[in-house]
This record gives C-alpha cells, sequence and structure tokens, in this order.
C-alpha cells in the first residue's frame, strides 16, 4: 500500500515537473514573442522591416525555411525598395508577385492558414526558390488588412511532424495579424514619402530629395575617400519645343528623356528634377573621367531619340555639366558648403557647354576644399 501510494506520488511529481517544464517553456515563448512585436512595430522602413521578418522570423519559431510573398500590382512596392538600393530581386525568401489569384486560388475568403505536409501544387508558388530544398511541412500564413490580400508569410521545417493538420496556428496567426498592420502603415509611410520626394510628372526624385540626399553622399564619399560626381543636365531650346508643338508634348519629352537617363545610370546613383528642364544626377565612386563618359554616353542616347509625338517628329538634345568632389585628407569644410560648391561648379559647366553651342558635355573638374584644418 505504502509503495503503491510512493509511485502514485512519483508519477504525480513526474506530471508536475512536465507541466511547469511546458509552463515555463510557453513564458519563454510568450516574452520572445512579444520581444519580436515591439521590435517590428518600431521599424520605420520597409527594408528594415523585410528584412528583420526574414531573418528573425526564422529564429523565433527555430524553421528551417521562412519566405515573404507581397503583392505587387502596380510596382510601388518594387520601386519604394528600387529608390533605398535594395537588391529585392536576388533576395533569398522575398517574392514580389503582380496579381493575388494564387491567394485566392488557396484561400478564398477563409483567410485561415494553410498548415500541414507540404503539396506541390498549393505550396510551391509560396517557396519559389528554385535552389532552395523544399520543406516537408509547412504554414502558409494570409496577411490581411481591411479585407484584402496583401501577401503571405510561409513558414517551413525539413521535418514531417512539425506542422501537421488539426494543430493550433494561434501564434503563427497573431504574428500575421502584426505583419499585416507594420506592412500596411509602411507602405503608407513609403507612399506619403514618395509623392513628397518624387517629381510628379517625370516620376524621379525632386528638388527637396536631391538637397537631403547629396549631404549624405558627400559624407559616405568622405568615409570612404572615394569621388563623387555631378551631372547638371538641361534640355536644349526646351522653351521652342513648347512654344512649337504645345505644353502636353514638352511634358512627354520630360518625361522621356528623364527615363531614359535613370535608365543609363546605376541602381545606386541619384537623379532629380531640379527644375523646368533641369535634372542633376550624383553619380558616387565615379572619378571625373568616368563621369564625363556617362554624360557623354547620355547626350549620345537623347541626341539619337526618335521622338513622335502626334504624329510630329521632335528632335532633342541636351547639354551636361561635370564636376566632381575628390576628398582631401588635408583639407576640411562643410559637407553643406561643398555641396552648394558641386552644383554651382556642374552649373557653370553646363553654362559653358550652352555657351559652345548646346547639345555638348563640358567639364568644370575638381571641386576642392580649400579651408585647411
Amino acid at each position: 500500500m505504502e509503495q503503491d501510494i510512493t509511485t502514485d506520488l512519483s508519477v504525480l511529481e513526474s506530471h508536475l515537473d512536465g507541466m511547469l517544464n511546458r509552463v515555463q517553456h510557453n513564458s519563454h515563448t510568450l516574452k520572445r514573442l512579444q520581444n519580436f512585436e515591439m521590435r517590428l512595430l518600431g521599424l520605420t522602413s520597409l527594408v528594415d522591416m523585410i528584412e528583420f521578418i526574414l531573418c528573425e522570423t526564422k529564429a523565433l519559431f527555430d524553421l528551417d525555411v521562412v519566405s515573404l510573398c507581397l503583392i505587387d500590382t502596380k510596382n510601388e512596392i518594387a520601386g519604394y525598395l528600387d529608390v533605398d538600393n535594395y537588391d529585392f530581386k536576388s533576395r533569398e525568401g522575398l517574392e514580389l508577385v503582380s496579381s493575388e489569384g494564387q491567394w485566392q486560388n488557396s484561400f478564398g475568403l477563409s483567410y485561415q492558414p494553410f498548415l500541414g505536409s507540404y503539396q506541390t501544387t498549393v505550396c510551391e508558388q509560396f517557396f519559389a526558390e528554385s535552389n532552395q530544398q523544399k520543406p516537408a511541412s509547412v504554414v502558409i500564413a494570409p496577411l490581411i488588412r481591411r479585407d484584402k490580400y496583401l501577401g503571405s508569410l510561409n513558414l517551413g521545417s525539413f521535418h514531417n511532424e512539425r506542422f501537421i493538420q488539426g494543430m493550433a496556428t494561434d501564434f503563427v496567426e497573431h504574428i500575421a495579424s502584426i505583419i499585416g498592420i507594420c506592412l500596411e502603415n509602411n507602405l503608407n509611410v513609403e507612399t506619403m514619402r514618395r509623392t513628397s520626394l518624387v517629381d510628379p510628372l517625370t516620376g524621379v526624385n525632386n528638388r527637396r530629395f536631391l538637397e537631403q540626399r547629396i549631404e549624405e553622399e558627400l559624407d559616405r564619399s568622405q568615409r570612404t575617400r572615394e569621388p563623387l560626381s555631378c551631372l547638371f543636365l538641361d534640355i536644349d531650346f526646351f522653351k521652342g519645343i513648347n512654344d512649337r508643338y504645345g505644353h502636353q508634348a514638352g511634358d512627354h519629352v520630360l518625361t522621356v528623356v528623364a527615363g531614359l537617363i535613370k535608365k543609363l545610370l546605376r541602381n545606386n546613383d541619384v537623379l532629380a528634377r531640379y527644375g523646368g528642364e533641369e535634372f542633376v544626377a550624383l553619380l558616387s565612386q565615379s572619378d571625373e573621367n568616368t563621369a564625363s563618359e556617362i554624360a557623354e554616353r547620355i547626350r549620345l542616347s537623347i541626341a539619337n531619340l526618335q521622338l513622335i509625338y502626334a504624329d510630329q517628329a521632335m528632335p532633342v538634345t541636351i547639354s551636361i555639366g561635370v564636376a566632381t568632389y575628390q576628398p582631401n585628407r588635408a583639407l576640411k569644410k562643410q559637407v553643406a558648403e561643398i555641396a552648394l560648391q558641386l552644383i554651382q561648379t556642374a552649373d557653370a559647366a553646363l553654362y559653358e557647354a550652352k555657351r559652345k553651342g548646346r547639345n555638348r558635355v563640358e567639364s568644370g573638374g575638381l571641386v576642392l576644399r580649400l579651408e585647411s584644418e
């Protein structure tokens, strides 16, 4: 009898220890989840949010595979990421999709996560990395805001039993809900930022953006000791285009020329509409020779344009002034002063190109810091 009681007590103690361990584990998981939420809610950049989700979700749930699919019907997300020089096309685990069709087909109006073994017909489109081992079991949690699909958070494990049908998905659904809120907020912020810093006609950055960015580029130039070049570009005889063909034709010329210039620049270069028919480009890690070569390539491409508007051919040329800043450890000047000097030197070179007949590139040479330490 006494032995039976002792055995029962041992079994009960074992059960209590197990329950205590589970409570401690759940408490630890809850704290990690709360920390994840607070950090996620504190992020104010779309790029930072994407990187945080792809990296931290994997660690939080101890997963083998995490992917994030975002619906980008108008290429707005791609545009925001591109402006921030984020290489989203090669980022493993991130996919931008042009239609919400795969979510409608997989979830309909239920909005409930898919849970269970990896099924190619259902899961392949959410785990699209061709060079990645496919998970054995998955959770695909749709990201929903205001009854609209934003995308999905996709979690995978190489273990068959990690995610099985009937398993509770409370944590995952909660995380997906928080991510949906953060995604919507960040997209709204990016939209407002783009509206205030982008020229609505040409789609390139505006002068306000340039004034913010040029000092950042000069700071980077001083840290890395790499040169920074500036191109000042002006469409030749633009007033004549407006007078002869009309202002709508002039707008068309501005849009086409801006798009061509941007296409000929690198992703990390900055292009802004400075005003009217004038544009400014900042070329990082580009010395005077490189900048002049790029400027000549732009000039020639625009001169070769076959622009047609309302069945009328419109010849277009551009003049470009070049200036280059090369950091010098022995000399010192504030970046605001250097920025002004860089723009003014490129502008003066542009004036020289105009004076010499237009449709040409002129270099103002190096911008030197004149004040010694």
